[in-house]
């Protein structure tokens, strides 16, 4: 998801792998401009911007997938693609083409025009997240409620990120009052975030319309792999599914915890977070400290994942 980017991401495995390299290419033929200049050099402030955020991640994570595909590298069993797919956010597009839901070249220009509906809607809408720690879920909903009551405005949990761990999300006003409601409660890590968007919050429903249009314009079909849901933490069966997920995501929570707790369920004992950063792999110990999560986004965790 968004917030994982950093200057530098995938320079090593673009000069080191041509599926990489080749991915990079399409990526700045298809948006007109080089965005693997963006990932590998910045600036930050240029490549932070939503906008550009949301396809450079994308385009980075898939670069790392079609390493350890050709690398021989998801075994085993030796697969096409994963036994089952989640993304958090953002990643759930990711998800969606490593699954052959989407061909690349259409995938990431819907991404693209994500970022720039959703920097709209931060500009039209201005709002505001923040961390909340160790606090139960339940205590953390009824401060949001409380807020949207109190001040005639919107605050909602954004990402259900894993147990004692969730994101509050929406207008500036509702947002500080739910974390003074959950400090007269106790809290004491309410961290709140750089960001100027209020994401998966009803300040996003300004461009949903837009963005269905260019959902329902994106050529989809039915994936090779299931892929969880991040609102309804259970597999989408077909493309219409897919399509209101994506449109609705917009404004919903990520249900990131459930979504993990069910594919444990399924009996998924190994999990790979593909892309920049650790914070997924991270969380999953969290959620469910018995099975293996590994990162791999870098030269270094591509060798490992074979060892």
């Amino acid at each position: 998801g968004q917030g994982c980017q950093e200057v530098g991401m995938g320079q090593e495995l673009a000069k080191s792998f041509p599926q990489a390299r080749l991915l990079y290419e399409e990526a700045d033929a298809n948006l007109g401009f080089p965005l693997s200049d963006l990932c590998f050099e910045g600036p930050a402030e240029v490549l932070n911007d939503t906008i550009n955020t949301q396809p450079a991640i994308f385009v980075t994570s898939l670069a790392v997938m079609r390493v350890l595909e050709a690398e021989g590298k998801l075994q085993p069993p030796v697969m096409a693609v994963p036994a089952m797919v989640a993304g958090h956010s953002l990643g759930e597009l990711t998800a969606l083409a490593a699954a052959r839901a989407m061909d690349f070249g259409a995938a990431l220009c819907l991404v693209r025009e994500r970022g720039r509906l959703m920097k709209l809607a931060g500009e039209q809408s201005p709002g505001g997240m923040a961390a909340v720690l160790k606090m139960d879920d339940e205590v953390v909903e009824n401060a949001c409620k409380e807020a949207t009551g109190e001040t005639g405005t919107a605050v909602q949990i954004a990402n259900y990120n894993c147990p004692g761990q969730v994101v509050i999300s929406g207008d500036k006003e509702a947002l500080a009052r739910a974390i003074e409601l959950l400090r007269e409660q106790g809290g004491r890590r309410i961290v709140a975030l750089a960001v100027s968007i209020a994401a998966h919050s009803p300040l996003m429903a300004s461009v949903v319309e837009e963005y269905r249009e260019a959902v329902d314009g994106t050529p989809m079909r039915t994936p090779d792999a299931p892929v969880v849901a991040n609102i309804s933490a259970r597999p989408l069966l077909g493309v219409n599914e897919i399509r209101d997920e994506l449109a609705g995501q917009l404004t919903w929570p990520v249900r990131w915890t459930a979504s993990m707790q069910w594919m444990v369920e399924q009996g998924v004992t190994r999990f790979v977070e593909v892309g920049p950063g650790q914070v997924l792999s991270k969380l999953m110990r969290r959620i469910e400290p018995g099975v293996e999560a590994v990162s791999v986004g870098d030269m270094a965790s591509v060798e490992a994942l074979a060892q």
